[in-house]
Parts: structure tokens; sequence; C-alpha cells
């Protein structure tokens, strides 16, 4: 008589994942917050900045949901402090965080993903959108590192970037880069001459599935400055007409139709802004 082998037994279910959810508008913090209770996160939600940094401590949560008009301390300086929250050895990775923002607000939508911010939301939006989002951006934060291997620096012209230090230089200057914008050179340096729609450098530079295509518009702007002899009449990246951004290291002609990848004029770049912080009581 033969035995039957009892089926194994299915592997433990992952705990669900918290959010923190920081909104002072309590109609638009219920619609996030059931949004998300619905697809299985446990929530919690605050309405000003100090009870956020508060409850992030006490919280511990894999994900902020930030506005970034809040009373007390703003949006932008919540960001700010989550990034730089001192923690114990080993360091684990700094809280994502999704910014939710006002269609007037890209100073501070581009000083807010300069600060750290993983993605953003612009009000009014569509709640699904923002789950969706947020599923993004922990899977990315969530995925597994390749192993650990010393990246050599890469070298274009006289420009020399770092990965391991994260630094970059030309002509034997230091180049005072933000982290996205080392990001974006990096990249640019490693497939010279090859054209990238802005769509791709969301997605391969920053590893964006969604976002607004004006963010790469401004960071190439900014890297323009930093690095171009002449930003205004920049050789080094290039737009291409109705196509994207190439990398042009070694021909010095270079050349720009000052045109968008959208064939519209690039806009200026903004100039971030903040809100004054009130002092905590």
């Amino acid at each position: 008589m033969s035995r039957t082998t009892p089926p194994a037994a299915p592997p433990p279910a992952a705990p669900p994942r918290r959010i923190l959810v920081v909104e002072d508008d309590p109609t638009v913090a219920e619609v996030v917050t059931g949004y998300l209770t619905r697809a299985g996160y446990v929530t919690e939600h605050v309405a000003d900045g100090w009870a956020a940094l508060d409850r992030a401590a006490s919280f511990r949560p894999h994900l902020v949901v930030l506005d970034l008009m809040l009373p007390g301390l703003d949006g932008l300086e919540v960001c700010r402090r989550l990034r730089g929250a001192p923690t114990t050895a080993p360091a684990p990775p700094p809280v994502p965080v999704v910014m939710l923002t006002a269609r007037g607000d890209a100073p501070d939508r581009i000083l807010g993903l300069e600060l750290g911010a993983d993605d953003y939301v612009t009000k009014p939006f569509s709640p699904r959108e923002l789950v969706l989002r947020i599923g993004s951006v922990l899977r990315r934060a969530e995925a597994a590192p390749p192993a650990a291997t010393p990246a050599p620096p890469v070298q274009a012209g006289d420009l020399t970037a770092e990965p391991a230090a994260r630094h970059a230089v030309r002509a034997g200057r230091p180049l005072a880069l933000t982290s996205r914008e080392f990001d974006l050179l990096l990249f640019l340096m490693r497939n010279p001459g090859r054209v990238f729609a802005r769509e791709e450098l969301l997605h391969q530079v920053w590893g964006w599935e969604f976002g607004d295509l004006s963010t790469v518009t401004v960071h190439v702007r900014r890297l323009r400055e930093k690095i171009e002899d002449d930003p205004a009449a920049p050789r080094l990246i290039v737009t291409v007409w109705g196509a994207g951004y190439r990398f042009d290291p070694a021909d010095g002609t270079g050349g720009d139709d000052r045109t968008g990848d959208d064939g519209r004029p690039d806009p200026a770049p903004p100039t971030p802004t903040g809100t004054p912080e009130t002092p905590r009581p």
C-alpha cells in the first residue's frame, strides 16, 4: 500500500508593507489611505511635517507618501530630514519617498528629486496611478542589489566619472553634481554617440516607469551648465531634434538646435524655492 506524500506547506506570506501618508487635506488623505489599504498595505496618516518625522521614527514605514505643502514643516524639509536621519550600522537604505505636488510646483518638484525623492505625483491625480507608482518604487527599493564589484572610472575626453566614489571631474576640476545629475552623466558617458529619448532616460537612468518628461529636460540643462564651456551652445550633450539627446565627447562641432526632443524649446531651469520653516513648539 503506497503512502501519499502530504503537499508541502506554502511559504509564509510576506508581511504587508507599511506606508506613512503625510497629507494635510483630509479628503485627499482619506482617498489615498483607502486605496492603499484596499491594495493590501498597512497605512498611517499624519497631517503636518513635525508629526511626520515623529511617526516615521516609530512606525518605520517602508515608504512615505509626502505632500509638499504642509503646516509647520514643509515637505521639502521633511524629505531632507528623512534622507539625512542618522542610522545605526549596518545602515539600512533610506526610506523611499513619493511626493504629491501641485501643477505649479515644478521648482519644488525638481528640488525634491534632488533631495532624494523617488517619484512624484501631480495633483489632481488618479489614486490607482498612485498605487501603481508606489508599487513600482517599492519593487525598485526592495530588489536585491547585484554583487558589489568595483566599477572602473569612465573617461570621455577631459571628463572622468568614478562610479564607486560618485565623483566627476573635468580637466582636473571637480564637478559639483547632484546624485541624479551624476547618474545622468555616467549613463551618457557609458553610451557615447547614441541618441536617447527622454522616456528612455527616465527609465534607464533612474528606473522610473512613470514621470514628467520635463524632469529630464531640466536635469540635462543643469548638467550642461556644469560641464559645457558654453551651455547656450552645448557640444557635449547635444539635442537631436525630434529624437532626444546624444553625448558627443570627442566631436568638437557638437551643436544644438535648442529644442527639446519633442520639438519644443527647452524651458529655462526653474529656481528652487521652499516654504519657510515654522519653529517647533
